[in-house]
Parts: C-alpha cells; structure tokens; sequence
C-alpha cells in the first residue's frame, strides 16, 4: 500500500482565509483564530482538554482521526514559530511545550537549518528542499505510514502546486476575515485533479474532502 500526503483537519474562514499576515509570539496565527477552530476544541476527543464531556459525531470523528496511521509530519517555518532569517533563538522550542502533539519525525521546512531536537515523543528536523525531496525525506521517517501535511496556508499551497498531495480535509468555518493569507478564492479551483464532497456539520463548519483522481 502507498505511502499518502494527507491534509488534515485544515481549517479556513467563509472566504478562504487561513491565517493573518501579522504572526507574533502572541498572535501564531496572525489573526484572532479562536471561533474559527471551536469545533475541533468543542469535541470530546479534542486532545487539550481538561473537563469531561465535549460533543460526539462528525467533529468529533475527525479530531479522533487525525493521528490515525500518520508516521510523519511536515510543517513550514511559519508554523513552527514567528522567527525570521537565521535563528536568533535557539532556546525558544516552538508553540507546544514539552510536549507537542504530534508525536512524530517532524520535518520543518526552512532555508536556515539548525540542529533536530527531540521534545517528548517528537523530534524535529530542519530542512532546506523542495517540497519533493522534504516529501521523500519524510516518508522514510514515517515507517510505512502516511505523512501529514500540516501547514501553513503557504506551505500547502506550495505542496498543491506540486501536485504532491493525495488527500485534502478542508474544515469552513462561518466566520469571514476579509484580509489575510487565502487557501482558495473557491474550492472548485482543485476539482481537475480531486474528487470532492462536502460534509455539513451541525456545529455549523462544513467539511470539504477531496482525493485524487
């Protein structure tokens, strides 16, 4: 069986939008994300958290799901933390503490290598390629299992652009931000290479799934 590039639980504004352009220590996303992820953080599977309860069916199967035969993560530098240029920080780990969730090889891409690092049960390796050679290097550390694509917006574009993912869960939620970094004007421009299908929620986001033809 092959090996896939799977996006994950990806979640967009009504308008496409991802992310801000202004990420900070303070602000990883560049913009005010919370409403925009409230459904993951409402299901009972929901990974951070600390009370008993949270809401079952759709959402909640998909939070569940992310880590299912998932062997290696691939991530862009935005995602990893706000720093720019060469590393000013070698201290600072990353948005997730001692210990993130990934559990994984966790290949971040930069063009500013610097030396891995293990948090936990995570390990992550700095690496300047294309996403083509990042992608094999990933599947190597994956052990036979998938490999997530986890963003940023860019990153995944970058990706699509390549013609490198095999499977794509877009999660839109009904907020609109008007300003900020785009997955797509519409999800119709990834229809001459996906299937697609389009999942409501009663929570209120619909789950946008595509695989390749």
């Amino acid at each position: 069986m092959s090996q896939l590039l799977r996006v994950q639980n990806f979640t967009v504004s009504s308008d496409g939008i991802a992310a801000g352009e202004n990420q900070s220590f303070e602000s990883p996303f560049g913009l005010d994300h919370g409403e925009m992820l409230e459904w993951a953080g409402a299901t009972a599977s929901w990974p951070n958290r600390t009370e008993p309860g949270g809401s079952r069916g759709l959402d909640d199967y998909f939070t569940r799901d992310f880590a299912h035969n998932i062997g290696a993560e691939i991530m862009g530098r935005n995602k990893f933390g706000p720093q720019r240029g060469p590393w000013a920080d070698h201290e600072w780990l990353g948005w997730w503490g001692d210990e993130p969730p990934f559990h994984t090889p966790v290949f971040v891409m930069t063009h500013y290598e610097r030396p891995s690092f293990t948090l936990g049960d995570t390990t992550f390796h700095f690496v300047d390629g294309d996403p083509a050679t990042v992608l094999e290097q990933a599947k190597k550390a994956a052990d036979g299992k998938d490999v997530r694509l986890g963003g940023g917006v860019t990153t995944v574009k970058e990706f699509l652009d390549a013609d490198l993912v095999d499977t794509l869960h877009v999660v839109v939620s009904p907020v609109t931000f008007g300003n900020g970094l785009r997955l797509w004007g519409s999800p119709d421009e990834l229809l001459d290479r996906f299937h697609f299908d389009v999942v409501p929620s009663p929570s209120g986001v619909t789950h946008h799934l595509f695989w390749r033809k």
